[in-house]
């Protein structure tokens, strides 16, 4: 990329490490900030350091790194602390490599860690592993920031050799450790973060959050696409403001076409809390935290910066990163870059009655999905029988769930769901955390196999089916993102999310909600490839008894 030619700005400078908003101009040469002058202007835009999502995984906006940075920065984010975790399940080191390289084609700055738990337990299938050799060999490298979320809190409580390992890594290059523990409290917490984890962002109760706080650990309040906290959190601005960071964990594209950090932002300084306190959130404490090359909009730093008509709404005027302007008044100036796919997808097409059940018992163990939470409750159900068989029963809201191994022929499991809500219909998708097998679900086997056929045939997406009904989302690369333009892909996506709500569905997001229902790392209850399970126990557990 060619160097800019010094340029310099004028407006109410908003200096957030010294706490003040003073008038003035910066003067950048080429990618640094040279000086800053206080002085008056008749500019009344306001100045600061662009917006910093403290944990997000790029796969989950289905965009390689270079479209994600295009929908970005139309919202002021210069910068991403990005585990990819996801892509790593499919593609292990190789897929990790493909986001860093991708990502370094575009003027963004995207850091990404050390993927800790692939596969994120031994209870299901997926496409790679990562051992204490291949962490050391990423956290050697200059552009692996920190050893990613430690999914695995009963490994660590219980010391077992490869945390153990892992861990030890970490601790040798001095990089900082995330974490990953929802609902853990008291002696475990306290355990868990003196082994050195300093992060979490699966909080889901202001209680656990306070807890977790207390002994010195960041809380990373996180606003996604599927999982939302930040009402419950937010309260915690008050009481450790110097502990805070924002992050989404995961925001689908058209989620990430409206909105990201800004919309954090602007919720905190609605509900009361200080400018200053608020920003810092998002901008200095990711940066001193995980030692990211970041302008702060101090002299001698990166040309890293927003201008904004007001500090209500937060409405970004342009964007820059390294002095170049990547953004202005909502339009991307990052241009789309052509990229390769890679991939791993061995599925074998499935038929109706490769998904039936015979009743082996009267009652159902069924996952109940929540709205806008990763959690799940296990309910009770009695079963619905049609010739002998037992099915989706849609009057009761209980639907057939399937989960498909991706990279080796093998049988479905199968399972029910509550609170998808469809009358008619399936759904299907590649993402299917953590490792990415093929889910669905729907009220017919039929429906059911087509969706998961289509995904088959496309080597990865998502799919919608009603009877003669047909739609994909095509995401070849690694099954979970498109190489194609990031608002194409955000205009496709919306248009099946809507699809999925005519079905009947009350979710907000049901193909993310969907996308989390084999993440067995999430109590209380899940399905993987291999079965239903406990994640309460952390074992299989049977679907039927009597």
């Amino acid at each position: 990329m060619k160097t800019k030619p010094s340029f310099s700005v004028s407006g109410q400078i908003v200096d957030i490490v010294r706490r003040r908003i003073f008038p003035g101009t910066i003067h950048v040469s080429g990618t640094i900030i040279t000086s800053i002058i206080e002085e008056s202007t008749d500019n009344k835009n306001y100045i600061l350091p662009g917006f910093i999502d403290a944990h997000i995984h790029i796969e989950s906006s289905m965009l390689i790194p270079s479209e994600f940075a295009r929908l970005a920065v139309t919202h002021g984010t210069v910068a991403t602390v990005s585990d990819p975790h996801e892509i790593a399940n499919v593609l292990g080191l190789e897929g990790i490599r493909y986001m860093i390289d991708n990502g370094k084609k575009v003027p963004f700055k995207f850091y990404f860690g050390a993927s800790s738990c692939v596969p994120a337990t031994a209870f299901e299938t997926a496409g790679a592993k990562l051992g204490p050799e291949e962490i050391e060999e990423l956290l050697k490298m200059e552009d692996i920031k920190y050893l990613s979320e430690m999914m695995n809190f009963p490994g660590v409580l219980h010391a077992d050799p490869e945390v153990e390992a892992k861990l030890a890594v970490a601790r040798k290059y001095n990089k900082p450790v995330d974490g990953h523990a929802p609902g853990l409290k008291g002696n475990d917490a306290a355990k868990y973060i003196a082994a050195g984890i300093s992060t979490d962002h699966e909080c889901y109760t202001l209680e656990e959050a306070l807890d977790k706080a207390a002994n010195g650990m960041f809380i990373q309040i996180r606003e996604g696409s599927a999982a939302k906290n930040f009402d419950v959190l937010i309260p915690i601005m008050k009481k450790y403001p110097e502990l805070l960071m924002f992050c989404s964990d995961d925001r689908h594209p058209n989620d990430l076409a409206e909105k990201h950090i800004n919309d954090h932002v602007k919720r905190a300084v609605a509900a009361g809390n200080d400018l200053m306190i608020v920003l810092r959130a998002c901008t200095l404490h990711p940066v001193q935290h995980y030692g990211l090359e970041v302008g702060l909009l101090q002299e001698g730093d990166p040309a890293d910066f927003i201008i904004l008509d007001d500090l209500e709404n937060f409405n970004v005027l342009q964007t820059y990163i390294d002095g170049h302007k990547v953004a202005e008044h909502g339009n991307t100036l990052i241009a789309s870059v052509k990229e390769k796919v890679i991939n791993k997808f061995n599925a074998k097409k499935l038929s109706p009655n490769d998904i039936e059940l015979k009743a082996t018992g009267s009652h159902l163990a069924v996952i109940s999905a929540l709205d806008g939470q990763l959690v799940t409750e296990e309910l009770d159900a009695g079963i619905k029988l049609q010739d002998g068989l037992v099915v989706s029963d849609t009057g009761n809201d209980i639907l057939k769930l399937v989960v498909l191994n991706r990279y080796e022929p093998a049988k479905p499991a199968v399972a029910f769901i509550r609170h998808f809500g469809f009358k008619n219909g399936a759904i299907a998708s590649s993402v299917a955390h953590d490792s990415h097998n093929l889910i669905a679900v729907g009220t017919n086997d039929d429906d059911i196999c087509k969706a998961i056929n289509l995904l088959i045939q496309s080597k990865g997406g998502i799919s919608l089916v009603d009877g003669q009904e047909e739609e994909v989302l095509p995401l070849p690369v690694a099954g979970l993102m498109s190489n194609e333009d990031a608002f194409l892909v955000a205009a496709a996506y919306d248009k099946l999310d809507k699809k999925a709500k005519v079905l009947g569905s009350s979710l907000g997001a049901p193909y993310m909600t969907l996308s989390f229902m084999a993440l067995l790392v999430i109590p209380d209850i899940k399905l993987s490839d291999r079965g239903l399970f406990d994640g309460r126990k952390f074992e299989f557990m049977p679907l039927m008894t009597p």
